[in-house]
């Protein structure tokens, strides 16, 4: 499972590379920026389960019991 997590956040990464590196020259439009910040906020909640499941291996608990959280509980985290 959390190979899967994994792969996710290598998509997501890649493709957040791939906005953020047309942002120098032409910049972002609206959609881009919108579609960047998703890509954030998706990062975010994957970073999130997967330290949910990291910790829950750790404490010999099953792993797939973890939930992803909503969006907006993950984003007020302390970084």
């Amino acid at each position: 499972m959390p190979d899967d997590i994994l792969q996710t956040i290598d998509a997501l990464v890649a493709e957040e590379h791939q906005l953020r590196s047309q942002a120098p020259g032409s910049g972002l439009d609206a959609a881009e920026r919108a579609r960047l910040e998703q890509l954030e906020q998706r990062l975010d909640q994957c970073w999130d389960l997967l330290r949910q499941r990291r910790a829950r291996v750790e404490a010999g608990e099953d792993p797939a019991d973890a939930q992803a959280r909503p969006i907006d509980e993950v984003e007020s985290y302390q970084q």
